[in-house]
């Protein structure tokens, strides 16, 4: 299992992440930028847990250009 960590403030709008795992993300209609589905927030950080291949996730983290995602093994 993995942890992924969303720092939605940093979040330009591109999609990439929901276009590769759109199990796990979602474009919000109000403002453009990324959801991270099933998320506890604090402090605008939002973390989940996931089972989805470490490899997807970890080519999302790398090729978001807002640098908004991390991913913890």
């Amino acid at each position: 299992m993995i942890k992924i960590i969303h720092y939605r403030r940093k979040c330009i709008g591109c999609g990439i992440c929901f276009e590769l795992q759109p199990e796990h993300w979602r474009l919000s209609r109000k403002d453009g930028k990324a959801n991270l589905l099933e998320a506890t927030e604090k402090k605008g950080i939002y973390l989940a847990s996931s089972t989805a291949p470490q490899h997807l996730s970890l080519l999302i983290a790398k090729t978001c250009p807002g640098k908004a995602i991390k991913v913890v093994l």
